[in-house]
């Protein structure tokens, strides 16, 4: 793969951090007691109180002794506030190094700026996985179509909408199978390939299975295999 400038850029960090011992793609679990939609929605219950929680790096600003950090988790997006005084100039440096994208974990307080903005004063951070590609720029997001249906993975990042709309399909999908489920109904799974072509108006799509030596058909509808099942 060819990678542009700033790839290249990220992916030397990762070597460095890799060097020093600090593998970011080596934390398989972490802490996390609380989540952002959860301390902004109840402030008043988590005012002054330590949380930890984990999310991707989406905007960051700030030189010198201090920062601020704007972090994504399942459930929204929530500010983090970084001091030198607090974690120490080396710490800060790192994390001053830290890309948009990057996933990071952080315990601290919470309080709220000046402006009334909940924020999580940091006590404790980590890099926990490191993005190797850029995300689209912040202000306008994903505006190409077929950008947007190729990786839909992006599409959830950087558009709430898509990602409520991805969490609802989910929990909508799960409450159906437990209405289902309680009336006693079976769950089955039916071939994905297909000795016969079948299924509305759709051009068949062909392909080879090696280990069988024979041509097979990539399923359009499911109701070939479900009419033998019932």
């Amino acid at each position: 793969m060819e990678f542009n400038e700033q790839e290249i850029i990220r992916r030397n960090k990762l070597s460095d951090l890799q060097e020093k011992g600090m593998d970011p793609f080596n934390v398989y679990k972490v802490d996390v007691s609380d989540y952002s939609k959860n301390i902004i929605d109840n402030y008043l219950d988590y005012e002054g109180k330590i949380v930890k929680l984990a999310g991707r790096i989406m905007t960051k600003r700030g030189q010198g002794k201090a920062g601020f950090i704007t972090i994504q988790d399942t459930l929204g997006q929530i500010q983090i506030f970084i001091k030198v005084d607090i974690v120490g100039k080396e710490t800060l440096d790192s994390v001053f190094s830290y890309d948009i994208g990057d996933i990071i974990w952080v315990e601290g307080e919470v309080f709220k700026t000046k402006v009334g903005e909940v924020t999580i004063r940091v006590l404790k951070i980590d890099l926990i996985s490191k993005s190797l590609r850029v995300l689209p720029e912040k202000f306008h997001g994903i505006t190409d179509p077929d950008l947007r249906y190729r990786h839909r993975e992006i599409d959830i990042i950087m558009n709430r909408d898509v990602k409520d709309v991805f969490l609802k399909r989910s929990k909508i999908i799960s409450e159906i199978r437990l209405f289902l489920d309680n009336r006693g109904y079976l769950e089955a799974e039916t071939p994905i390939l297909s000795l016969i072509a079948g299924g509305a108006a759709a051009r068949p799509f062909l392909t080879h299975h090696n280990t069988l030596n024979m041509d097979m058909y990539l399923r359009i509808a499911t109701e070939l295999y479900l009419k033998r099942l019932i």
